[in-house]
């Protein structure tokens, strides 16, 4: 049974001045996710490669600003 990263429990744990951070992951579909820890941005992809890219250009390509998930994730829109 795999456990679900739900949005709104990362924004609220998330300090405001942070900086941009992505997760991405598939939701429990299988479709490829980027979310923004603040929940401020995200979308789905067709790839893993898409959403990593997406999520890279989003946070200017900095080192450890995106998190690759085993776990689910869910986009909340």
């Amino acid at each position: 049974m795999s456990s679900i990263i739900h949005v709104a429990a990362i924004h609220a744990e998330a300090p405001a001045s942070e900086a941009a951070r992505f997760i991405v992951g598939q939701d429990p579909e299988g479709h490829w996710v980027a979310i923004e820890t603040h929940g401020r941005a995200g979308g789905l992809f067709r790839s893993r490669k898409a959403a990593v890219d997406y999520a890279e250009d989003e946070t200017g390509h900095r080192p450890d600003a995106v998190f690759l998930s085993g776990e689910r994730v869910e986009l909340h829109i």
